[in-house]
């Protein structure tokens, strides 16, 4: 996890405990659950909404026909 043992996170924590103190800790920590679940949601409705599956299907798709035409080329080149 980014390089950080139990000691560096236990400092961290302690800091963190010191400079928001005990009452604050627990909002913050909701807080911020609440703002990356609202994020991944919102990510969600964008790649529905604008179909980002269908992209990368037709891509694949796409990729596909292309290295069929590049084997088409090496065969008539023999």
């Amino acid at each position: 996890m980014f390089g950080l043992g139990m000691p560096e996170l236990i400092v961290i924590l302690v800091i963190a405990f010191l400079v928001f103190g005990g009452k604050k800790l627990p909002e913050i920590g909701s807080g911020l659950g609440k703002a990356i679940s609202s994020f991944k949601k919102g990510v969600r409705e964008v790649e529905q909404e604008s179909g980002i599956s269908d992209v990368k299907s037709l891509k694949e798709e796409l990729k596909e026909e292309v290295d069929k035409v590049k084997d088409l080329g090496k065969t008539e080149k023999k």
